[in-house]
Formats: C-alpha cells, structure tokens, sequence
C-alpha cells in the first residue's frame, strides 16, 4: 500500500516573515521552485499557477493563508488534470507551517491524499517516489535562494 503522505521539516537561516514572504509571494516562488515565473491568487480559494521551463505550468488552488505560519495549496503535479480543478481525488494537499527557530525559521512541509488518487496503485507509488524525492530538492534551493535574496 502507498503511504498517504510526505513529511519534510528543515530550519532556514532568514527570518519568519522572509520565509513566509518567499513561499507566498510569485516572484519568489516562481524562482526557487519553478524557473519561469508563477502567479498566485493569495487567499483561499485563489488560483495558482507554478510555470518549468521544461515542465510546463502546473495549476494548483489556494487551500489556507494564515500569515506568516501556514500556507496550503491542493495540486497534481504528477498529472495533466484535463484541466479539472485540483480537488481531493485528483490532487494532493501540500501544507507549509512555520515557526521561528533561533535565528532562523523551522520550516514543515506535509503532502498528503496519494493514498486516495484515482489512479493506479503503482502510479500512486510513483507519483508518492517522485514527490519524496522532489521535496527533498525543492526544499534545499529553498534554504539556499533565501540566503541570496531579502524578502
């Protein structure tokens, strides 16, 4: 059976409101975790858009914003969602929290809902495999595009 969910904590050296401002604001999402720009809509219910220069654009729907500790959208980035909104079924929750830590931010992260992708049990695990892994990356040019930039 797939794992529901992925879980990744990691602390970033720059303050709360730096970290918040670079999860939440397109310019910076559209840097350090796409790399041709995003668009998002910041309230719940708003619409999102992450853009690859080899992947193309992912659409993704505003879940929660409660500045500056808790950030979630819903998305499919393992699948063409034939343009249906990302709702439970065909997407997962991505959850940021965040709470200050010494001189920096303790950053989480929760993806969950493979487990109840109408899809096959091996592509879940796929999808599941290739998320566990990207967060890793994702959140590691996190940590180093926040010492390049002041938010």
């Amino acid at each position: 059976m797939v794992p529901d969910k992925i879980e990744r904590e990691t602390v970033i050296a720059a303050p709360l409101e730096r970290v918040w401002a670079l999860l939440t604001d397109a310019e910076h999402v559209g840097r350090w975790f796409g790399d041709a720009g995003a668009e998002i809509d910041l309230r719940p219910g708003g619409a999102m858009a992450v853009n690859w220069t080899d992947y193309g654009t992912q659409r993704a729907r505003v879940v929660a914003v409660e500045p500056p500790t808790r950030f979630a959208y819903r998305w499919a980035p393992f699948q063409d969602p034939g343009g249906a909104e990302p709702v439970e079924g065909n997407s997962t929750l991505v959850e940021f929290t965040l709470a200050p830590e010494a001189d920096g931010t303790r950053l989480r992260v929760v993806e969950s809902g493979f487990a109840s992708l109408a899809t096959s049990e091996q592509q879940r695990a796929e999808n599941h495999k290739g998320n566990t892994e990207g967060w890793a990356t994702e959140l590691g040019e996190l940590g180093e595009y926040a010492q390049k930039v002041a938010a």
